[in-house]
C-alpha cells in the first residue's frame, strides 16, 4: 500500500506540483479581466492582500490536516475526528466533477495549438462556436487530454506528478516571460499596461473585494482536497509555513504576468478584453494573427495554457485516485483507470451540451436552468468549493482545535506567524469564505439590496 501512496522525493518537486495545482486557466484569462474591470492596479493590491490573509491561511491549514493524518482528503478528516470525513468528501466530489468538464476545455486548448499553425479563418467566433458544438472532434481532444493526465498520475507521486511538474512549471514560466516580452514591446502596448496597473481606488467597492476574494479562493485550488492530499505525502520535517507563502506567491506572480502578457497585446492591436472563453479562444487568436510572427507566438501561448491546464488536471485527478487507494483499497492503476473512465463519460455530456445536447437543461435551486457543462461549473465553483473551504476552516478552529494544528505545523517549522494564523483560521477566514458563499449564491446581493 505504501508503494501505491508514494511520497515527494524533493521539496522542489512538491512546490512545483503544488504551484501547478494552483496555476490554471483562471490565472491566464480571468485575473487580467477582473483586474481591468475592477479598478486595475487597485484590484491587484486588494488581491495580493487577500492572498496573504485567505490564501496563506487556508493553504497551510489544508496541508496540516493532510500531513497529520497521512491519508486522502476523506480519510484525513475522518482520522482526526470520526464522522467528519464528509468535509474531505466534498473536496473529492468537487475535484471529480471539475476535472470532468475542465478536461473538455483542456481539449479545446490542444485544438488551438494545432489551429495556431493551420489557421482558424477570419471569423474567430464562428470557428470557436463550430468547433465546440461539433459532436466528435472535441471528444477526441477530451479523450487525449484525459489520457495524458492518467498516464502521469498512474506513474505515482515522485515518478509521475512530481517529475511532470518539475518540467511543466519552469517551462510555463519561461513561455510566459517570452509572451510578456513580445506583448509589452508591441507598438501601442502602453495603453494595455496602464489599463492593468493604474490604480483607480474609486472603483473599489464591496462587490470588487468579493470578486477578489473569489478569485483568490478558486485560483489557489482551495476547498477541493488538493492540498490535503498533497500534504499527506509530505515528510514531517517539511517547513509548511514557508511552503504556504511560496505557493500562493508564485501563483499570484503567474496571474500578474498573464496580465502583462495578454492586455498590452489586446490593446495594441485594437481589441477589447472579453470575459471567459471569448478572451481566450476568440479575441487572442485574432490578436496573434495580427501580430508579426503571430502563428509562432500563438502556438507558444496555447502551449503555455496547455501546461497550466495539465498541471491542474493531474492534481485534481490525484485527489480522487488517493481516495480510491486509501479508502477503497484499490491499486493506483485500478483507481486511475476507473476514475478516468467515469470522468470521461461525464465529460461527454459536458462537451455535447455545447452542441447537440444544448436543449437539455438542468433546473437548479437558484431558479435557473443550465446545460450540463454550465451546471457542473455552477455546482462546484459557487457551492461545493466555498462550502468545503468554510467547513475546513471551522474544522480546525472548533473541532480539531487550533493548538493541535499548531503542534503539527511546529514539527518542521518555527511558525513565526503562529499568533496571526491562529486568529485568521478561527475567526477571519470563516467570515471571508462565508461572504464568498453568500456572494456566489446571490444571497449577498439580496442582503445588501443590490
Amino acid at each position: 500500500m505504501e508503494n501505491n501512496r508514494g511520497s515527494w522525493s524533493s521539496r522542489f518537486g512538491f512546490l512545483m506540483a503544488a504551484v501547478g495545482s494552483a496555476v490554471g486557466l483562471g490565472n491566464l484569462w480571468k485575473f487580467p479581466y477582473l483586474a481591468g474591470e475592477n479598478g486595475g492596479g487597485a484590484f491587484v493590491l486588494v488581491y495580493i492582500g487577500l492572498v496573504v490573509l485567505l490564501g496563506f491561511t487556508l493553504m497551510l491549514a489544508e496541508m496540516t490536516i493532510g500531513r497529520h493524518a497521512n491519508s486522502d482528503a476523506y480519510g484525513s478528516y475522518n482520522k482526526i475526528k470520526k464522522g467528519w470525513g464528509f468535509v474531505g468528501g466534498i473536496g473529492i466530489l468537487s475535484g471529480f466533477l471539475i476535472l470532468s468538464y475542465y478536461s473538455v476545455v483542456g481539449g479545446w486548448v490542444m485544438k488551438y495549438i494545432v489551429a495556431s499553425f493551420t489557421g482558424t479563418g477570419t471569423d474567430k467566433a464562428a470557428f470557436f462556436g463550430n468547433f465546440i458544438s461539433s459532436p466528435v472532434e472535441p471528444l477526441v481532444y477530451h479523450l487525449i487530454f484525459m489520457g495524458l493526465t492518467a498516464i502521469i498520475v498512474i506513474r505515482g507521486i515522485s515518478g509521475g506528478i512530481e517529475k511532470a511538474s518539475k518540467f511543466l512549471m519552469p517551462a510555463l514560466f519561461a513561455l510566459l516571460l517570452v509572451t510578456v516580452i513580445r506583448s509589452v514591446t508591441l507598438d501601442g502596448a502602453m495603453e494595455g499596461i496602464k489599463y492593468f496597473v493604474t490604480p483607480n481606488f474609486s472603483e473599489i467597492t464591496l462587490k470588487v473585494v468579493i470578486a477578489a476574494l473569489g478569485q483568490v479562493f478558486f485560483s489557489l485550488s482551495l476547498g477541493m482536497g488538493i492540498m490535503v492530499t498533497y500534504g499527506s505525502y509530505l515528510r514531517k520535517d517539511e517547513d509548511m509555513e514557508k511552503d504556504a507563502f511560496i505557493i500562493p506567491s508564485l501563483d499570484s506572480l503567474v496571474a500578474i504576468l498573464a496580465g502583462f502578457a495578454i492586455l498590452p497585446a489586446v490593446f495594441a492591436l485594437g481589441f477589447k478584453p472579453g470575459e471567459g472563453p471569448g478572451l481566450m479562444f476568440i479575441t487572442l487568436p485574432a490578436v496573434f494573427e495580427n501580430m508579426p510572427l503571430g502563428s509562432i507566438f500563438g502556438a507558444l501561448f496555447f502551449v503555455l495554457v496547455f501546461f497550466a491546464a495539465l498541471s491542474s488536471s493531474i492534481s485534481l485527478m490525484e485527489v480522487t485516485v488517493a481516495f480510491g487507494i486509501d479508502k477503497l483499497k484499490w491499486s493506483r492503476k485500478t483507481s486511475v483507470i476507473i476514475f478516468t473512465t467515469l470522468m470521461f463519460i461525464i465529460g461527454i455530456g459536458a462537451s455535447l451540451s455545447m452542441g447537440e445536447w444544448s436543449d437539455f437543461l438542468i433546473p437548479w435551486i437558484d431558479g435557473k436552468s443550465y446545460g450540463i457543462f454550465d451546471f457542473l461549473d455552477v455546482l462546484t465553483s459557487y457551492y461545493l468549493l466555498p462550502l468545503g473551504g468554510l467547513l475546513g476552516a471551522l474544522f480546525i478552529g472548533f473541532v480539531w482545535g487550533v493548538p493541535n494544528a499548531v503542534k503539527e505545523i511546529k514539527i518542521g517549522s518555527k511558525f513565526v506567524t503562529e499568533k496571526l494564523w491562529s486568529i485568521l483560521i478561527k475567526f477571519v477566514v470563516p467570515i471571508l469564505v462565508f461572504l464568498i458563499l453568500l456572494s456566489t449564491t446571490g444571497l449577498l446581493d439580496k442582503l445588501l439590496g443590490l
